[in-house]
């Protein structure tokens, strides 16, 4: 070993394979090493103490052990990563492998894709797509780094495209799509919602995270049955009379401090508006095939308005400022579907947390579970 005046090497370990205890099958409690079902995991129990080669390094900081220093190596685009896939395959799966060029895997050697994945890669462009055209339905490019929508105009067949997790400010270049039942812009950057006319087949939605300050341009989108709207900057639920087969709509994590808008939504199931600013729960008098309803982290002080809601199965309202039992009984004791209630954090609980859940239980017997506790079952 060698002293210079290069960057510091950290310390190496040396470990005699006599060290190693349970490597040969040794199955003694404490001395075996631990096995899956497989067989080796790959978890060595080491149980003499390590020897440093090279304790000079902790003291000198100049050391430099040229000898150990590997040269490096540059990692190409591996164009022989689909090998293995029959050229007849329907689906390829290609998650977290480095790609950053699409073209460099050679798609158009397969004939019948239907559905592609490319999650968790370096891919900056949609290019390289237009020879699957024929056969593919799903396009998954989930956590890439995509700025732009381009290079999906021949994909007309596409029934589901996920640019979740990228970097895209604008949504341009889908509406052409027609065939679009579930498209997925989570987490990008985009502050408006635009372009999707004609996407009348659409079912699904996703725009949840992003910078979107207002619900519109949403007229032609008749079929949409899920709207995913959490965690933006809408202050006010409107714009979307003309959704009439919406069954979900989920605008948690924004700045609304009332429920507007749902009136001729005749067929909505499920609301989530949890983590916004509301007050009452006023504004649900017509929603009367509400299912599921999530308005935990308000600052609600009443749930009066929940009486008419004959099929109402789960009220999530935690960590609010709800306090009458005498009100949650009058409300929802006659709710017969109601089998789930959330009220923890709420002065209902904090007063007296001993009691709070054997008193709703009695006040709601057909309950099944009152926040995260199971108090009967079906």
């Amino acid at each position: 070993m060698t002293t210079s005046d290069n960057e510091n090497t950290p310390p190496r370990i040396s470990i005699n394979l006599d060290d190693i205890k349970g490597h040969e099958g040794d199955s003694s409690p404490g001395g075996g090493t631990p096995k899956s079902s497989t067989g080796w995991d790959g978890k060595l129990r080491l149980e003499k103490k390590l020897e440093l080669v090279n304790p000079e390094a902790l003291s000198d900081p100049e050391y430099s052990d040229e000898e150990q220093v590997l040269s490096g190596e540059t990692i190409e685009a591996d164009e022989d990563l689909l090998d293995d896939y029959p050229l007849d395959t329907e689906e390829i799966d290609c998650v977290h492998a480095r790609v950053s060029s699409v073209p460099l895997l050679r798609l158009e050697r397969f004939t019948a894709v239907a559905r592609l994945c490319l999650r968790q890669n370096t891919i900056t462009e949609i290019e390289g797509f237009s020879c699957l055209a024929a056969t593919l339905k799903e396009l998954d490019l989930y956590d890439n780094l995509i700025a732009h929508i381009r290079g999906l105009d021949d994909l007309t067949n596409l029934t589901s495209l996920d640019l979740s997790f990228n970097k895209i400010k604008h949504i341009k270049k889908v509406n052409h799509l027609t065939n679009l039942t579930d498209i997925y812009f989570v987490q990008n950057k985009i502050g408006k919602i635009e372009n999707l006319e004609g996407l009348t087949k659409l079912r699904n939605l996703e725009l949840a995270a992003n910078r979107i300050r207002e619900i519109e341009n949403l007229e032609t989108l008749t079929g949409l049955e899920e709207l995913w709207l959490g965690k933006n900057k809408i202050t006010q639920i409107s714009n979307i009379d003309s959704l009439q087969n919406l069954k979900i709509l989920s605008i948690q994590s924004n700045r609304i401090r009332g429920i507007t808008g749902l009136d001729n939504l005749p067929h909505l199931e499920e609301l989530y508006i949890s983590h916004n600013a509301l007050t009452s729960l006023s504004g649900l008098e017509k929603v009367m095939g509400l299912r599921v309803l999530d308005v935990s982290n308000n600052q609600i002080t009443s749930i009066k308005g929940l009486k008419h809601l004959e099929d109402l199965e789960e009220v999530w309202a935690s960590y609010n400022q709800i306090g009458d039992i005498a009100e949650i009984e009058e409300e929802l004791k006659e709710r017969k579907k109601l089998n789930t209630v959330y009220f923890e954090g709420n002065p209902l609980q904090l007063r007296n947390p001993t009691l709070y859940r054997n008193k709703v239980r009695l006040t709601l017997p057909q309950v099944m579970q009152i926040d995260a506790t199971f108090v009967r079952v079906s």
